[in-house]
């Protein structure tokens, strides 16, 4: 028999735990379970954390000694529009701006069903916005988002793009949901083995986002979009993710309209994976990846 992958024995010790504790129904005890999935890891203590506003957008800054204090990865939580936080992401975008070798800017965004769409999009721009106006050179930031919000940097960067704004240096997508019509087959075909998302629960989330709009509109389903122009970008999915078509469609899509795209199927990763490195060494070496390809775009390398 094949020896098993320590990948996947790190993986399953989390996919057991989050399978013990399921999704509450009441939306605040939802939000409350996002918040705790990354809020109990420590920070280390040479991260610096400080709280800011992005226009009128509550953000927090992290950085590390080393950080350069002239490259930035603005970052877009995840939790389907509706959870998600400073809190719940804050030791996994530290990590990244560490591996980056940059400042982070994390943004809270206004979340549905409080704030449908296009609310987060607009609260995007104002953090992009608001990096510009800091003295930030556009080539000089990476826009990032994990999950919802990785299908939001898509659409803030297509956004920017149809206002004539200076786009990012580079795109980094983890885990990203790009499609609010759920037409992607490993819906299904993943349901039993990625314990964080279903087909049901994304429904939710769709409609509570969309509150009537399409979901084929490209600002919300980038599949849907034509990403001609955009940045060098990185997409890093799971395996094992039910989003897994999302992320597989999504660099197709780019690679057709000439983007320098950029993939990473990490094998028995499951979605979001990456808020779980201290414990999961693919977590690290995702992360590790991800901060490589921003200082190669940040520094001005060509090519994906």
């Amino acid at each position: 028999m094949p020896t098993p992958s320590p990948d996947a024995s790190d993986i399953d010790r989390i996919r057991a735990r989050l399978a013990a504790s399921p999704r509450p129904a009441d939306l605040a005890a939802r939000r409350a379970r996002v918040d705790a999935l990354g809020a109990n890891y420590p920070l280390p203590d040479d991260v610096h954390v400080q709280p800011a506003k992005a226009r009128d957008v509550p953000a927090e800054w992290t950085a590390t000694p080393e950080a350069d204090r002239d490259r930035v990865i603005l970052f877009l939580h995840g939790g389907g529009y509706v959870s998600g936080s400073l809190a719940s992401h804050r030791h996994m975008v530290a990590q990244a701006g560490r591996e980056a070798g940059t400042r982070t800017l994390a943004l809270a965004y206004r979340l549905a069903p409080e704030h449908p769409y296009p609310s987060a999009i607009g609260d995007a721009l104002a953090g992009y916005r608001f990096l510009l106006e800091a003295g930030f050179a556009p080539e000089r930031i990476a826009l990032a988002g994990e999950s919802a919000g990785g299908g939001l940097a898509v659409a803030t960067a297509l956004s920017l793009r149809a206002r004539g704004m200076p786009l990012p240096g580079c795109l980094w997508l983890s885990s990203p949901w790009t499609d609010l019509a759920l037409t992607g087959g490993s819906l299904d075909t993943k349901a039993a083995v990625d314990p964080l998302i279903s087909r049901a629960y994304l429904t939710e989330l769709a409609t509570a986002y969309l509150n009537g709009a399409d979901p084929r509109d490209p600002l919300v389903s980038p599949i849907q979009a034509d990403l001609a122009g955009l940045p060098p970008t990185l997409i890093q999915v799971g395996s094992a993710e039910t989003l897994l078509d999302d992320a597989l469609r999504l660099a197709g899509v780019a690679a057709a309209a000439d983007v320098a795209v950029a993939l990473e199927v990490w094998p028995h990763m499951i979605h979001a994976w990456h808020l779980f490195y201290p414990e999961v060494a693919a977590g690290r070496r995702s992360l590790a990846s991800a901060g490589r390809f921003i200082r190669a775009r940040l520094d001005g390398a060509s090519g994906a």
